[in-house]
């Protein structure tokens, strides 16, 4: 097993989780099979109980597991599956160590970090690091070990110190770090000195880095790059200009064009595991071509569709990364431009004193609206479920986007005066109100907050006649079924169902007990489509997201009978790419 190590020094989110991607992806057009880990220093035992708008958004894996953003960033550029364990926080390590103390198996030693805490983390690198995560079944030959936060922050003390001694342990040969770091450029000059005193403090702390990937604005100047590896003890080649581009999926070619692969084959001797995977390497050819061809309609893409966002979070765009994402995949495979409109949807609710946002609303092609917590701003959210209704605009909605659609359709069509969710009206009665358009899971642990949702990957079942002539049962291929990840304490009242359905707004997928409702579609409408699941975490850079494919196409105006039968046909003799 080979390990590869991404650090940051200098600043934090300088980009070490699109390097650490970008470096699995190219790693596996070696034919290699790559794994990621993720270390957050933070306390929490997971990002579950974090708000949006401090860490960004709540990534969800296959077994429910609340994690780290950049953990969607190594699926969808790797096209793995992960599990909640690989990613590693200071809570889930000092709750595993006291465990191990409570039930005695240190033998009445004197529990410490070093070596207790630190051994710890390198058992939990070494047994997570093997778990197969892709479709082959067979242990990864290399792992990617991203380490949040910037190296010298105290609460990475003990991250650090494990991975200094881990390189011992797996052999040195066998261990790469690569420290990503920043150039800024001040009155025109790049300045070298912030990256020599992260180096230097990264040294000090019993690791040198084997790269050094060096963040800048602008390319850097020869005289820049002799300079670093002088002062930072590498030779100019290990120095990687990581710079400015049109967007992070060019990252991985710029690599690339810098030789990354030979320089961690030279420290790694990656080509000894290379040769027993012939059969993989023509696969790995495979995914570079389509990868540069997909970057190269992102920079010739010139019709633009604007696509607005109505959500809580818009002030950090990162609580809704795979949202984006899932937007961008799609826009590329189309080989679209893709727009997006941000809108607070608190915005909308006074349309008198927020006239530009809804002129933004009504220029736009396309109407979203994601998930979210809270009864801030949902007036406004159904307000723009209603104009996407009701001027036959393409809608997508997302957990809550499908549960305000749903609440704006019984309001309005179903005339429910004041219909509305439990979430945020607690007077609501669950059973006998039939204002309680969404209603509270009945198996869900209403006093505890992190890990009690509905998580993880489960299954939606296409309803006979329901789905008949349904868009997204066809965009998804035509199967019976289909498996995406939930995030949500809060579901669509089952005895509405029926009558919503008479009017046409009909669930044309739900869960195998035919009772929770897990995808809505609108009788007579261009695209008006909502799912209870999250659809936006499995979406892949080579396979994007259905139900955002089929929005960005609406909105595009390619969505024709043509279109759907060609997605039918893709999605049933689609080639493994990976």
């Amino acid at each position: 097993m080979k390990y590869v190590v991404v650090s940051g020094g200098v600043i934090s989110g300088i980009g070490k989780g699109v390097l650490a991607s970008s470096t699995g992806m190219l790693l596996k057009t070696m034919g290699l099979k790559v794994t990621s880990i993720k270390i957050d220093p933070y306390m929490n035992l997971d990002a579950g109980t974090m708000s949006p708008l401090e860490h960004g958004e709540c990534f969800v894996l296959n077994d429910g597991g609340e994690t780290d953003l950049d953990l969607g960033n190594y699926e969808r550029y790797l096209n793995i599956e992960l599990t909640r364990d690989h990613n590693i926080t200071t809570g889930k390590m000092y709750q595993y160590v006291i465990s191990k103390e409570r039930k005695g198996d240190y033998l009445g030693k004197t529990v410490q970090v070093v070596p207790h805490l630190t051994n710890a983390i390198q058992d939990w690198i070494e047994r997570i690091s093997k778990i197969p995560v892709d479709n082959t079944g067979l242990e990864p030959d290399v792992c990617i070990i991203e380490l949040g936060g910037t190296v010298g922050d105290i609460e990475s003390a003990p991250f650090v110190e494990a991975l200094r001694q881990f390189q011992f342990r797996v052999g040195k040969e066998n261990f790469c770090l690569i420290h990503v770091s920043l150039v800024p450029v001040i009155h025109g000059e790049q300045k070298t000195k912030p990256t020599q005193a992260a180096i230097k403090d990264l040294r000090s702390l019993g690791l040198t880095p084997d790269m050094i990937a060096v963040r800048c604005s602008e390319t850097l100047e020869l005289p820049t790059i002799e300079k670093i590896a002088m002062f930072c003890h590498v030779e100019p080649e290990q120095v990687i200009n990581v710079y400015d581009v049109n967007s992070t999926y060019h990252v991985p070619i710029l690599l690339h064009e810098q030789n990354l692969l030979a320089t961690l084959d030279k420290k790694l001797k990656l080509h000894e595991q290379c040769e027993i995977l012939p059969n993989l390497k023509v696969k790995g050819d495979h995914l570079f071509q389509n990868w540069s061809h997909l970057c190269s309609n992102f920079d010739s893409s010139v019709d633009t569709v604007e696509i607005a966002l109505v959500g809580k979070y818009t002030h950090l765009k990162d609580s809704y990364l795979s949202v984006i994402k899932a937007l961008e995949h799609s826009s590329m495979k189309l080989s679209k431009k893709l727009q997006i409109n941000w809108i607070e949807s608190s915005d909308l609710e006074d349309p008198v004193n927020n006239k530009k946002q809804w002129e933004i609303l009504k220029k736009s092609h396309g109407v979203l609206v994601p998930g979210g917590f809270g009864s801030r701003g949902i007036e406004g959210m159904i307000l723009a479920a209603n104009y996407a209704r009701v001027n036959k605009i393409p809608y997508l909605g997302v957990c809550l986007g499908l549960q305000v659609a749903t609440i704006e359709f019984a309001r309005n069509v179903l005339n429910i005066e004041n219909g509305s969710s439990c979430e945020f009206d607690d007077t609501l009665d669950p059973i006998n109100d039939e204002k309680a358009i969404v209603v509270y899971m009945p198996e869900i642990d209403q006093k505890n907050l992190g890990g009690t949702m509905r998580l993880g990957l489960r299954p939606t079942i296409f309803i006979d006649g329901l789905s008949d002539h349904s868009k997204i049962k066809k965009i998804y291929g035509d199967y019976s079924s289909v498996s995406e990840r939930h995030r949500h304490r809060y579901e669509i009242n089952p005895k509405l169902c029926s009558r919503l359905e008479e009017k046409g707004l009909k669930f044309v997928g739900k869960d195998e007990s035919f009772q929770r409702c897990e995808i809505l579609e609108l009788d007579n409408h261009p695209y008006y489509v909502g799912t209870q699941y999250h659809p936006e975490y499995k979406s892949k850079v080579l396979d994007p997201s259905p139900p955002f494919y089929g929005l960005l196409a609406a909105a595009a105006g390619v969505m024709d009978e043509k279109f759907l039968q060609d997605c039918v046909n893709n999605k049933q003799n689609e080639e493994v790419m990976f």
